[in-house]
């Protein structure tokens, strides 16, 4: 028994969720969001609440269960109030700056590092060593942060790299004498 998937999802005032067929849609003041609906998963809207159960008692549909109900939580929090990430540069002469629908990362290689910034997704450089990624999809927020990070991840022995905010960076002692 998933006791994640026995919880309704609630829906707040101001958020609208329609099940069509195999898709589901959530409106909110921050956009609009889909899911394509599971048949081993039964959905069903009902006053105020979006509820997900198991279709049938199959070990697929239960493994199902409590994923789903996370995935309809992240669609009603995304469209209420979004997800963000934050990123930090930490290293000489490692910068980022924010231009339009680009991120320009300076990292140590022989040239700048140009990312394009999905739809729906907004990068702030609040100052040049910290990136703020936010958005209504979790998925895609997580994403565009994974790939950043990607370009320069934080090595142990001086902590140079990008990193996520809280992110804790085992750190080594260096050669001994």
């Amino acid at each position: 028994m998933s006791r994640i998937g026995k919880k309704a999802v609630t829906v707040p005032a101001g958020v609208t969720a329609t099940i069509e067929g195999k898709q589901m849609t959530v409106k909110g003041p921050k956009g609009t969001l889909g899911l394509t609906l599971r048949d081993e998963i039964k959905y069903t809207l009902e006053d105020g609440a979006i509820s997900v159960q198991p279709a049938n008692d199959s070990k697929q549909a239960r493994a199902f269960w409590g994923m789903q109900r996370t995935m309809v939580q992240n669609l009603v929090t995304g469209v209420t109030d979004g997800f963000t990430k934050k990123l930090l540069i930490t290293g000489v002469g490692y910068r980022a700056a924010a231009q339009g629908r680009k991120l320009k990362l300076q990292l140590g290689y022989s040239h700048d590092v140009d990312i394009d910034v999905p739809e729906g997704i907004e990068v702030k450089t609040p100052d040049q060593t910290t990136v703020e990624i936010s958005g209504a999809d979790k998925q895609k927020v997580g994403q565009l942060a994974a790939e950043i990070r990607r370009w320069r991840k934080p090595e142990p022995y001086k902590g140079k790299g990008i990193k996520y905010d809280g992110e804790f960076i085992f750190r080594k002692e260096g050669k001994k004498k």
